[in-house]
């Protein structure tokens, strides 16, 4: 399989990435991004369609909310870990990795999870999922848009 071309937005998902190790980096880091929520931000879940515009502020708390909700559920640990970002005071590129997908986030294998969730001040572009989004993320994420 050829792998795809490097694009402006592929390099940088492939760039320098700090993780929010600990819940409270993870809490303090939510409430900078929440501050500029109204930035134009694209919210994209790997595997799903591509978002074709930004989502509003509403939306960006919204889900901001949620997936910090279920992050909290699902990675029962007493560290965070699994949200990475390209600055931690200016950031324009975050991903999350999902709790229940994890394999080696931190990118030290030959083939690192693609991450759940991107959130991105650029279009994003379509990502190969590694696998078979479960059913269960899907209707949690259909389901954070039909009240915005």
């Amino acid at each position: 399989m050829t792998a795809p071309p490097v694009t402006p937005f592929r390099a940088r998902l492939q760039g320098h990435f700090v993780s929010l190790l600990s819940w409270e980096h993870l809490t303090s880091f939510w409430d900078i991004l929440l501050a500029r929520a109204d930035a134009g931000w694209y919210v994209y879940a790997v595997g799903e369609e591509i978002p074709v515009a930004p989502r509003t502020a509403e939306q960006i708390t919204r889900f901001v909310r949620e997936v910090d909700m279920l992050l909290h559920r699902d990675h029962d640990e007493d560290y965070c870990g699994i949200v990475y970002t390209d600055s931690r005071t200016e950031p324009t590129l975050v991903k999350i990795f999902d709790p229940n997908n994890l394999g080696s986030s931190c990118g030290s294998s030959k083939n690192p999870p693609p991450p759940r969730w991107i959130l991105s001040l650029q279009a994003p572009e379509a990502l190969d999922s590694g696998s078979t989004v479960p059913e269960s993320r899907r209707r949690w994420w259909n389901a954070l848009w039909v009240q915005t």
